[in-house]
């Protein structure tokens, strides 16, 4: 290539870069024309319905599990999100009329989860699920407003993001919008059928993927609807693959089966730990048995794989004889010798380790902060008083942590790759 069309290529590459903010502003002003121009739907004929309606989603939706800080008060925000570009705080979300949605009207909040735009005009950052909320009809939205302007008002300014530059700039959250944001609207009509209505909680209301979608380098989700799996920063577990039968494949279960896991986050099949027991034990145990049967059918109709995957590298065999013992000493009483498990009052109270898919999958994270900060089911109606897997952090070594994580990978059939004391670090 002359060295006169490397520069022409430069100059047009540094116009387009020169060009986007303006592009992403005017996609910015046209996605307010057509937010404009939808007229809001009518309010339901009895406003205690529409109640008890926002009360249901706020809770499937877990608005809480977000908009709630850690011993303070419900839904009035405050709450890091880290995120790899900083730290964004949830907002309050209770009707108080200087630090809380108390002076917004309907429109402002439809505004909010379908363009992802606060009632001050500033563009929201997609912490705040937008990207998937932005499917969720009209009447839903009203309904959770309409719930939400019912709480106590609760004064607590709300806390300014913690942002790089530029990821803190309008700018270069409009340029973010232009390229990976389209807001979406579903119709009441479309969610009739069972398999659409449980899309439609999957998507919008549960939004699930915003956990269980990779992201890509921009913090974009990636390849919807698919769901192969993501890193949780703000805690440090993986969401796994719904579709790799390694991971959290679902062709295993029955809809049944399923149904009853989210809504209990237990089944023979596994038990739910770490942020999604927090998940089930806040939110998901409210869903109706018809909701949670139609969101186990929606997710059954998700494609099954199961990708080829090299023979990991044995362990070292002192690593594995240490693993044996330190089993032999705090495991096998609960998990059995050979991993196969425990139950105790009819219920697999201690899962079984051979095939455990947690342990099985690519990455060690989830099975290494199971091991390290132990883990707790979710205490749901079904299962009031779950079995917890304590904390080893303390009573073990990083050594001996990581030989564990390597025997319980490589013993029973189970063929995963072994565990360094690094990896155990990073997570400790």
């Amino acid at each position: 290539m002359s060295r006169r069309r490397l520069l022409t290529g430069f100059a047009v590459l540094l116009a387009l870069l020169a060009l986007l903010p303006t592009l992403g502003w005017l996609h910015e002003l046209w996605l307010t024309r057509s937010l404009a121009s939808a007229a809001p739907l009518a309010l339901p004929a009895e406003r205690g319905a529409q109640l008890q309606r926002g009360a249901y989603l706020a809770r499937i939706g877990n608005c809480a599990g977000c908009h709630t800080a850690r011993g303070g008060p419900a839904y009035a925000g405050g709450m890091g999100l880290q995120t790899p570009f900083g730290t964004v705080f949830a907002s309050n979300l209770t009707p108080h009329p200087r630090d809380g949605l108390g002076g917004w009207s309907a429109d402002d909040f439809w505004r909010a989860l379908h363009h992802g735009r606060s009632r001050d005009g500033r563009l929201l950052y997609p912490a705040f699920p937008y990207p998937s909320m932005t499917q969720m009809t009209r009447a839903d939205a009203d309904a959770l407003f309409a719930w939400l302007q019912t709480l106590a008002p609760v004064e607590k300014p709300n806390r300014p993001h913690e942002l790089d530059w530029p990821y803190r700039s309008q700018t270069a959250l409009a340029v973010w919008r232009l390229l990976y944001f389209r807001p979406g609207q579903t119709q009441p009509a479309e969610i009739e059928a069972p398999l659409a209505r449980g899309r439609y909680l999957v998507q919008a209301v549960a939004h699930c993927a915003e956990c269980h979608a990779p992201r890509n380098r921009w913090g974009a989700l990636q390849d919807l609807p698919r769901m192969d799996g993501g890193l949780l920063t703000n805690e440090m577990w993986t969401a796994p693959s719904l579709h790799d039968a390694r991971e959290a494949g679902l062709k295993v279960w029955s809809e049944a089966q399923l149904a009853q896991w989210l809504r209990s986050g237990w089944s023979t099949q596994g038990v739910a730990l770490g942020p999604m027991a927090g998940v089930i034990g806040d939110s998901l145990r409210h869903l109706t048995e018809s909701d949670a049967r139609a969101m186990a059918q929606y997710l059954l109709s998700l494609p099954a794989e199961n990708p080829p995957r090299a023979v990991p590298k044995p362990a070292p065999t002192a690593q594995m004889q240490l693993g044996a013992r330190v089993y032999r000493d705090h495991c096998a009483s609960c998990h059995g010798s050979q991993g196969q498990g425990l139950g105790a009052h009819g219920t697999p109270a201690y899962p079984a380790l051979a095939g455990n898919r947690t342990a099985l999958q690519d990455s060690p994270l989830n099975l290494l902060q199971v091991l390290a900060n132990g883990a707790y089911a979710a205490s749901t109606p079904a299962h009031p008083r779950p079995y917890g897997m304590p904390p080893f952090r303390h009573a073990l070594s990083d050594a001996e942590l990581a030989a564990v994580a390597s025997f319980v990978r490589q013993s029973w059939g189970n063929a995963a790759a072994a565990v360094s004391e690094l990896e155990l670090r990073r997570v400790k």
